[in-house]
Formats: C-alpha cells, sequence, structure tokens
C-alpha cells in the first residue's frame, strides 16, 4: 500500500484517465485539479474552472479521453482537450436540486447525472455536437437507458428484456437507509449498493431476483465497488476499506475482512509538516482527541476506484477522502499480509 499527499482540503471526488498516469480531483470546491505522475511525484498540469458550485462528480472516458464533470450549480460540463487546453461544454440537466454523481456508459456516448431531485439526467450527444438531456424516475433499483437516437436496441439482460427508455427493469429495496453509492459487477448480473444505515446488499439479476444484505455495527459506508464477480469492497467513515464476500449458490453475502494497514507502514514517507498538517486536518489539538487513527487514511474515505485489472479480477484498486490524501492499495500484497484473508 502507498499514500499520496496532496491537499490540505478533503478531496470529494476523483477520476483517473486511461493509463492512469493522470488524477483528475475535486478539492472540496468548484474546481476540479488535474495532477500527471513525474516519477514518485505528482505535478498539477491543469485547473478545470466554470462551476459555480462544487464538484459533486467527475468521470473520465478512457477512449474518447473527455472528462465530464457535475456540481451543486445543477450543471455538468463535458470537458475536451484541444491544443494542450480542456475546453468546457455545458449542459443543462433541468434539475432543480444538486447533480451528485456523473458516469459515462461504457461506449462514451452518453453519460448518467444522479441528483438531488430525485431524477436521474441521461445525456447524449447527436449528429450537432449538441448534448441533450432525457430524465428517468430513480426510484427504482434497474430501468433502460437506451435510446434509440444513438445507439442499436441491445439484447435482453437478466434484468429484463423491455428496451423503452425509462422502462423498469427490476424493482424492489435492500436496506433502511438512503443509498449512498452503487456498483455492477464486471458481467453485470450483479449489482451492489451501500445505505446510510451501515448496511451493504447485493441483488442477483434475473427470474428470482434474489436481493442479500447484511448489517453492520460500523460506520455508515459512502462508496462500494466489485473486485471479481463475488467479491466486494467498500469504504466510509471508519477510514479503512473493506471486503465483502458474496456467494451467488447459496445467496449468502458474508464479511470478509478489514483491509487495514499498521501506523508506520501508514507514516512512512510522510514529513514532519504534514504530519502537522493532518493534526490540523483533525482539529485534534482543539478537540482533544490526539489519538492517532491507525490507518493508511485519516478521515472518511470518499472514494474507490479501480486502478489495475477491473471488475472481473482487480490486482489495485485506489481511495480517496476527506483527509486530502489517497491511498493505493495491491490486492495480492493485501492477501499476504493479512491472515485469513481470501479473495475469490
Amino acid at each position: 500500500m502507498s499514500y499520496h499527499s496532496f491537499l490540505l482540503e478533503p478531496i470529494s471526488c476523483h477520476a483517473w484517465n486511461k493509463d492512469r498516469t493522470q488524477i483528475a480531483l475535486c478539492p472540496n470546491n468548484h474546481e476540479v485539479h488535474i495532477y500527471k505522475k513525474d516519477g514518485a511525484k505528482w505535478t498539477k498540469i491543469h485547473e478545470l474552472k466554470e462551476h459555480n458550485g462544487q464538484v459533486t462528480g467527475i468521470d473520465w472516458a478512457p477512449e474518447s479521453n473527455r472528462i465530464v464533470t457535475c456540481g451543486a450549480d445543477r450543471n455538468a460540463y463535458v470537458w475536451t482537450l484541444k491544443e494542450g487546453a480542456w475546453k468546457p461544454t455545458l449542459v443543462i440537466l433541468r434539475i432543480n436540486r444538486a447533480a451528485r454523481c456523473v458516469k459515462w456508459s461504457p461506449k462514451e456516448n452518453k453519460f448518467a447525472v444522479g441528483s438531488g431531485s430525485r431524477l436521474i439526467s441521461i445525456c447524449y450527444f447527436e449528429q450537432e455536437n449538441d448534448c441533450q438531456t432525457k430524465h428517468s424516475d430513480g426510484m427504482k433499483w434497474v430501468f433502460s437507458a437506451y435510446i434509440k437516437e444513438v445507439e442499436e436496441k441491445p439484447s435482453a439482460t437478466p434484468w429484463g428484456s423491455k428496451m423503452p427508455f425509462g422502462e423498469v427493469q427490476t424493482s424492489g429495496g435492500g436496506g433502511g437507509g438512503w443509498v449512498h453509492c452503487v456498483c455492477f459487477s464486471h458481467s453485470g448480473n450483479r449489482l451492489a449498493w451501500v445505505s446510510h444505515d451501515s448496511t451493504v446488499s447485493v441483488a442477483e439479476g434475473g427470474k428470482t431476483g434474489t436481493v442479500n444484505s447484511l448489517s453492520s455495527e460500523a460506520l455508515p459506508l459512502l462508496c462500494v465497488t466489485f473486485i471479481t464477480e463475488n467479491s466486494i469492497v467498500a469504504a466510509g467513515h471508519d477510514c479503512y476499506p473493506v471486503l465483502f464476500v458474496y456467494d451467488g449458490a447459496k445467496g449468502s453475502l458474508t464479511f470478509g475482512g478489514k483491509l487495514d494497514v499498521p501506523k508506520q507502514a501508514a507514516q512512512k514517507g510522510i514529513s514532519a509538516r504534514e504530519r502537522f498538517q493532518n493534526l490540523d486536518r483533525r482539529a485534534s489539538e482543539t478537540q482533544g482527541t490526539d489519538k492517532d487513527l491507525n490507518t493508511l487514511h485519516k478521515n472518511s474515505i470518499s472514494q474507490i476506484s479501480l486502478l489495475e485489472g477491473g471488475r472481473s479480477k482487480c490486482t489495485k484498486f485506489c481511495t480517496t477522502g476527506m483527509d486530502g490524501g489517497m491511498g493505493i492499495w495491491d490486492v495480492k500484497s493485501l492477501e499476504s499480509a493479512m491472515k485469513d484473508l481470501k479473495i475469490v
């Protein structure tokens, strides 16, 4: 594992470019900073300044190399690199609450934006290169985002066969709190999500529509991702990633282990100045909480992204959080270092 301290401010969201040599992140304000890896160091090479509210979501399309951002100003921007500068295109989402998250589709011909308006905006480019927006009710689990103007009609999936835009594929629930994050498995046959009631849930596509939920006494989880078809990593206010294992044959979801690191490893390579900044961020002196967390991150983890291997067999993943730092986790090293930990 390795830790990189970027900012004094929390990192609210991030996204990697295709070859993982650059990372775009938001320092908890209306800007996006792009850093480039230079040996063991990270150098800031761009600042994207167009939003007038906090940036809440970033996604970087690997093939088209376009960045999409959304924010509390209820807008989204698509950024294109031209002659060494990132040029924004405004996308009007037609929502009356803040945009909260954004993701490109696998073909990069459209993107989805979640919002506080209880709507999901599906945005796509027409031939004239104007970005259009359609809305779908976010009260359902899985629904069709097929847009006949820009793509061929897809075949049936385990979630359903009817494909008109906004068609409910599967509906239901799991967990008793609001949902912080969702993620499909590599096959697309499983959907995982984490809720504010400290619950992680997995839904299985198909006729049965099986849902399994696991509650814990831990603090709420804020982000989740599949690292194999059966293994899920989640993280949140407890400041460390957690492994969950889903067994489709048994229909069970179990706790797989806390992915933690010893204190000395977390502090390795951090200067005295950075340690002081960490103390200032946690307000440990003024609040009387001078105990160092025995974890890599020193505050809540807000996002997980995959670095190598993808959701079918991830070998490295990345976390960013409210401590302004980034952690890089090697799956094989975790298995070797932690007794009884097995990722399947």
